[in-house]
């Protein structure tokens, strides 16, 4: 953890994946998944470099496709819950890339929901948890992520730059979420990679309000620092056009939504008549 004003439920969140991670060493050690990551073939798909394709100057957009069946301030969100079914909709529908949740005891995910839903389509993948662990990077790496999240409000600068590391020598992207300035800052102390993702996070963890100005703020830090070709994904809070619209003109181009898909009957089909208004 970085600082004592770190959101309680993020703490909580941090201190169960240690506990899952000390399991999961008792099962697998990290010496057996590295023998296990040496006998793989699949190599990761390019999340990132999918986001770059996105023709920005024709207007088009990148969206990161979250299947997500709970979280811990909606609850259960998605009824009929099928990830192989929804992957293959969001395909067909458009979606740049996917988000899967893996993080069983706060959403409901689970790994194979992640590994399903990639087998399903030819989208690159985000596992979606709380890495807090070398052996979170290369279980993710085994389990065939494409992307993986490092949310700088669960980790230390040491942590991040250790994990960051790690998975960009495995050839996965990264997607650095931050929330506030001193969390921008400290992900601009990270090696400059072209596997770096920004992800900007509208929700305020300690009030789950959400401000969509707040990604237009910290995305021009990010562009002064790092340069308009700069990758940075706004997250949480879009809701329609609009919004997309609202983002476009401040040159935020690529999205994450999940809960405004997810909470329809067919995300898929939302998708489509979010892209289809665009």
């Amino acid at each position: 953890m970085t600082q004592a004003n770190t959101p309680s439920i993020l703490q909580k969140i941090v201190t169960t994946k240690h506990q899952e991670i000390r399991l999961a060493k008792a099962k697998v050690s990290q010496e057996q998944l590295l023998d296990i990551i040496k006998q793989k073939t699949d190599t990761p798909r390019g999340f990132a470099n999918a986001l770059r394709d996105v023709a920005i100057s024709a207007g088009q957009v990148g969206i990161i496709s979250e299947i997500k069946k709970a979280s811990p301030s909606k609850g259960v969100i998605c009824q009929n819950f099928d990830p192989i079914t929804t992957a293959q909709n969001y395909a067909k529908a458009g979606a740049t890339c996917l988000s899967v949740l893996t993080d069983r005891d706060y959403f409901l995910g689970h790994d194979d929901y992640m590994q399903a839903a990639r087998q399903a389509c030819d989208l690159p993948v985000l596992r979606k948890d709380f890495m807090v662990d070398d052996y979170h990077i290369y279980e993710s790496y085994a389990l065939g992520a494409d992307c993986i999240l490092l949310i700088m409000a669960c980790l230390d600068d040491k942590m991040v730059r250790r994990l960051h590391e790690i998975a960009i020598g495995l050839g996965m992207d990264t997607l650095i979420e931050i929330h506030t300035q001193d969390e921008l800052e400290r992900a601009l102390k990270l090696p400059k990679s072209m596997h770096n993702i920004y992800g900007i996070n509208n929700r305020d963890l300690n009030t789950f309000q959400v401000d969509l100005a707040h990604s237009i703020r910290l995305s021009q830090q990010l562009f002064d620092a790092l340069g308009d070709d700069a990758l940075v994904v706004s997250e949480s809070g879009i809701n329609n056009a609009d919004d997309i619209h609202f983002m476009q003109k401040n040159n935020i181009h690529h999205f994450l939504i999940g809960e405004q898909f997810m909470k329809t009957d067919d995300a898929g089909q939302a998708l489509a008549n979010l892209l289809a208004s665009v």
